[in-house]
């Protein structure tokens, strides 16, 4: 049965979608809701692991997590044939140029899905196809990635300034709920 959109069951039906559509939106915009929320109302997901096993790094001389503290790092587990990965790679991209000047350091894990997928000169190509310009680990040997347990691609990790792992999403989208949480760990850092 259809109804008429001018009918009174029409308008009716029209604001129990709204209100329900409004009320599963909520708590995911009140927690994109950037340098307004509070670090503290983050959860602590535990210490981040150092980078492990990490066979090269390219765009930059090696990392540790130790001397990157005092700086919101993010971490991104990618790898350069997964449709997924690379759709989130202009975002990844974006916030590494936007926010590296304000105290956010992006450090993609090129972590292979495929034997084809380990050659430096593949993964380089794919950088420069892509416009990766921050620093990438090459994880061939899953060092990085069974330290954070991780079983997804892509998949962020947000790092506050004291090494605490306070966010994580697997899959692409949420861009906008990560970026407040970038901002918001950005503000709490002073």
């Amino acid at each position: 049965m259809t109804l008429h959109p001018s009918s009174s069951r029409f308008s009716e039906r029209r604001a129990f979608l709204a209100s329900m559509a409004a009320a599963l939106a909520a708590p995911g915009l009140a927690y994109a809701a950037g340098p307004a929320s509070p670090a503290s109302a983050l959860p602590d997901l535990g210490a981040a692991p150092e980078f492990t096993g990490i066979e090269r790094w390219l765009n930059s001389e090696p990392l540790s997590l130790a001397q990157l503290r005092g700086r919101v790092v993010l971490v991104d587990f990618w790898t350069y044939a997964c449709i997924n990965c690379i759709r989130t790679l202009p975002h990844v991209n974006r916030w590494a140029e936007q926010y590296t000047p304000q105290g956010l350091t992006v450090v993609g894990v090129h972590t292979p899905e495929f034997p084809f997928e380990r050659p430096t000169a593949n993964v380089e190509a794919a950088m420069r196809r892509h416009g990766v310009k921050h620093p990438v680990a090459q994880d061939n040997r899953y060092g990085t990635w069974k330290a954070y347990s991780n079983q997804y691609w892509p998949a962020t990790y947000l790092i506050d300034a004291q090494g605490r792992i306070r966010y994580k999403h697997f899959g692409e989208g949420e861009y906008e709920r990560t970026e407040g949480v970038i901002r918001t760990l950005l503000a709490a850092r002073g």
